[in-house]
């Protein structure tokens, strides 16, 4: 496991390297100038000039390269050329609403899809089967958006148990978490429709491999053979679909946050791109670009913990 572990955590460093080089060039080579932008089109050459010696964009682009990276080992992710402030402080504020919000949904994806997928694969072809299939197929055609603003119409609007936008803050955990409910149920019912295919799917596959008549020859009833054999080997490809999630939900909530009015990093990152505030941008995105290489990370290694085969392939 030591072995396999260490490999892993290799991989992570290297794809981490690979990754932040690859954010700095693609942000960097995109069109306009900061310092343009922040001055307007009027301003004199000398002021872009002094403005962009203030905010070190004078200086080779290596060189920036090499102080980003530097900085972010430190925990120093430089400062938003838009606010004048920390990006980190940036960032963490913001984080306290996007990684709760990303939590809530995937438990709720999660909690909803299991069941959901066992309870098709158990009645195969059956009235249950179906309509669980149905109800999938409508959540992955129709968009999270969607569902958010019907959400947003009868809960919000209609019986008013909820508000229709905005983030009180963690002062009242209660309005807090509230404030968070409707934004996690759209981000989630999708979500949990393609888990739960992917889980009927697998569950599928392994109902049918050689073990499972052998189990089921031994005297186990299909319930039993279902919950002692099929369902730890059916949790590969449904790891791995968690995991995704989880990063899709951290990162790719901007349209989400955009509705319900959400201070969160999806929002730093489109207001950041209009703003063409770079530091920020490719702050935020390395940031989300770890999180999905380290959620990657941990899914391998709940691999080698439920099918202890990989170990040994090492």
């Amino acid at each position: 496991m030591l072995r396999y572990t260490l490999k892993r955590l290799t991989s992570l460093v290297v794809s981490l390297l690979v990754a932040s080089l690859v954010i700095f060039l693609v942000v960097e080579v995109a069109p306009g100038d900061p310092a343009s932008y922040m001055l307007g089109i009027n301003a004199q050459p000398e002021t872009v000039a002094a403005l962009r010696a203030e905010l070190g964009l004078d200086v080779p682009k290596y060189q920036r390269y090499l102080a980003w990276v530097g900085g972010m080992l430190t925990g120093d992710f430089g400062t938003s050329y838009t606010y004048r402030t920390p990006v980190a402080q940036m960032i963490a504020d913001r984080l306290w609403v996007s990684l709760p919000l990303a939590l809530m949904a995937l438990t709720l994806s999660t909690c909803i899809a299991f069941p959901a997928g066992i309870y098709a694969a158990a009645r195969r072809g059956q009235a249950g089967d179906v309509a669980v299939m149905g109800a999938t197929q409508l959540g992955v055609a129709v968009p999270n958006f969607w569902f958010a603003m019907l959400l947003v119409l009868l809960f919000a609007i209609n019986l008013g148990w909820f508000s229709a936008g905005g983030f009180p803050g963690w002062d009242n955990p209660l309005q807090a978490l509230k404030s968070l409910t409707l934004p996690a149920i759209a981000l989630a019912l999708p979500q949990a429709a393609i888990l739960t295919r992917v889980m009927r799917s697998s569950l599928l596959d392994i109902l049918g491999e050689d073990f499972m008549r052998t189990a089921r020859a031994k005297g186990l009833s299909r319930r039993q053979a279902l919950w002692r054999h099929a369902l730890r080997n059916a949790l590969i490809p449904v790891l791995t679909i968690i995991g995704l999630q989880f990063s899709f939900l951290l990162a790719g909530a901007i349209i989400i946050e955009q509705v319900f009015f959400l201070p969160g990093l999806g929002r730093l990152i489109f207001q950041s791109i209009t703003q063409r505030d770079l530091i920020v941008v490719e702050s935020v995105v390395m940031l989300l670009v770890f999180a999905v290489i380290v959620v990657n990370f941990i899914v391998d290694l709940a691999y080698a913990a439920v099918d202890p085969r990989l170990r040994q392939r090492v």
